[in-house]
């Protein structure tokens, strides 16, 4: 086995990206997820979003696997947060910057970090393996260079595990929501699962959208127009807007995206008398409902969640998907029974000084994750056994 780096999808190929991650239904693993991102310009010169990606081959130059590396100037569009790690380097005239990252750009959703058509769904024993070994390559790159951290973000739980031998590796924890298909037939059938008092305030939430004339639509990518991602972007564009920033990602990687690989997009519009007044941007595959992009033009009471998690859950039921991650932090998606899950990302520091103080760091934040990831449990809508 070997491997090699590469800074541009090009370089790769789309063949070769192809043969190395097989029938991969991972939408954030497919070479064009990546290749839109590039040409869109939305990661490279000026983003301080520089990537790397690691090919590994066989003794034969066969392709067999892809991890999506990343080196970083700064510390935005991660979701797993290590400002306060930066600022201590910098307290004492140290370089954090740049570091290497091992993550999907902009998308806090746990799964591969490793696409290979040796193990599509990423639940082979047998291939796990190749994540500590990765890893290896990682710091040896790392050290070569004089950086000062990897990160791998949003790792499967059964990933993150691989690299508890390692003591030079720290392991964080955080907590998100998520929705699980437990064969509900429908969403009657899902709301028969809830509290009454529960079961009511969704339908309330529900009507009160209904009421203000709001109706909704779902489309596949493959069948939006160019007036849907328009307005989508006006939309997604003024979420930023309200505080004072600018998207990350550009018109032109949504619109690149719907060309590309529409069969794994889900819009969500909302109108009122036929003018649109919000949407959300989901991707999808077999399995799994990501929802990651949400913007309105029109503050409705109870939108929201209309169109970011109710119309999520219903097109996962129609589908038979099984789970649902509607992106990151918000406790108020508990109510809609997404249920409380752990997230999972390892580190590598290489001053041994600072790891020390940033895993004892990590230790102490991990017990207040999981007291308050028991604490919320008690917080869902469904009825309670007896």
């Amino acid at each position: 086995m070997k491997a090699q780096w590469f800074n541009a999808v090009d370089q790769i190929g789309e063949a070769t990206w192809q043969e190395a991650i097989g029938t991969t239904r991972y939408p954030f693993a497919q070479f064009a997820f990546h290749q839109a991102l590039e040409q869109s310009k939305s990661i490279g010169d000026g983003t301080g979003w520089y990537p790397e990606y690691l090919l590994v081959m066989d003794d034969d130059d066969h392709p067999l696997a892809i991890a999506p590396t990343y080196l970083k100037t700064h510390s935005q569009g991660e979701f797993v947060f290590d400002w306060s790690w930066a600022d201590a380097y910098q307290r004492y005239g140290m370089r954090y910057f740049p570091k290497r990252i091992w993550a999907i750009p902009f998308s806090p959703v746990t799964g591969l970090r490793i696409f290979s058509h040796l193990d599509p769904k990423g639940d082979d024993v047998q291939f796990a393996h190749l994540y500590p070994a990765l890893a290896e390559l990682m710091t040896q790159a790392n050290q070569e260079r004089e950086f000062s951290s990897w990160h791998l973000l949003f790792a499967k739980p059964e990933h993150a595990a691989l690299f508890a031998p390692n003591k030079d590796l720290l392991h964080r924890i955080s907590c998100q929501f998520h929705w699980f298909n437990r064969g509900y037939k429908n969403m009657e059938d899902y709301l028969s699962h809830f509290s009454s008092r529960k079961r009511k305030t969704v339908r309330k939430e529900r009507e009160k959208v209904a009421k203000e004339g709001i109706t909704l639509t779902r489309t596949i990518g493959k069948d939006l127009t160019t007036a849907d991602i328009d307005f989508f972007y006006l939309c997604y564009q003024s979420t930023y807007g309200k505080r004072g920033q600018q998207g990350y990602l550009t018109r032109e990687f949504f619109g690149q995206l719907a060309k590309n690989m529409g069969d794994k997009i889900l819009l969500v519009q909302a109108f009122r008398d036929e003018e649109p007044v919000a949407a959300s941007w989901c991707f999808f595959d077999d399995h799994s409902l990501y929802g990651r992009y949400w913007g309105c033009m029109e503050e409705v009471d109870c939108l929201h969640f209309e169109a970011c998690y109710y119309q999520g859950i219903e097109f996962c039921l129609e589908k038979g998907l099984q789970h649902f991650d509607p992106g990151t932090q918000g406790e108020h998606k508990i109510a809609r029974g997404f249920e409380p899950v752990f997230s999972h990302s390892i580190h590598y520091i290489a001053h041994e000084g600072f790891r020390d103080a940033i895993g004892n760091f990590c230790e102490e934040e991990a017990q207040a994750v999981r007291e308050y990831h028991q604490d919320t449990h008690t917080l869902l809508p469904f009825k309670r056994e007896t």
